[in-house]
């Protein structure tokens, strides 16, 4: 069973989520299902179809998020140091070509968002910069072309 590593934060956003679909969503999509089927002929009752693929997500949601967390290895970020760079690490990158300043943090595959400065460990420009340090250059292929990109900062937040 392969862990799924993932910060604090991560695995207490998952946990609400299943808690919220469990207790909230899975019972109001029941209710749903059973108000569509007053209404008549199933066949060609859109909202019992509505309300069954919707069903259907939810119980999806259900499994692929407990198994996220059944098979989570949550990092304490706070208890990171050091110089080189790995999960959980928050780094100051500067564009070669642009100049232009850039912050991410290397989070879970569930917890990235790109717009929030959170990189999936998976992404690779997470890849390239494993194991780097401050002052080192890091290439990256992007569907751009190749960018280079210094290391300002390493932090551990």
């Amino acid at each position: 069973m392969e862990k799924v590593p993932m910060t604090a934060q991560g695995y207490r956003a998952l946990d609400e989520d299943l808690k919220r679909l469990k207790t909230i969503d899975r019972p109001a999509v029941t209710v749903a299902i059973g108000e569509a089927r007053l209404h008549g002929d199933l066949k060609e009752n859109a909202e019992y179809h509505a309300a069954k693929d919707r069903q259907g997500w939810i119980e999806g949601q259900i499994v692929q998020i407990g198994d996220m967390i059944a098979r989570a290895q949550v990092i304490d970020v706070a208890k990171l140091s050091g110089a080189q760079i790995k999960f959980g690490a928050t780094i100051t990158l500067i564009d070669e070509k642009t100049e232009e300043e850039t912050r991410y943090q290397i989070v879970g595959e569930h917890e990235a968002d790109v717009k929030q400065g959170r990189l999936s460990i998976t992404s690779p420009i997470a890849r390239a910069m494993i194991g780097k340090e401050t002052g080192d250059v890091v290439e990256v292929r992007s569907p751009g072309g190749l960018k280079a990109y210094e290391i300002v900062k390493v932090e551990w937040i």
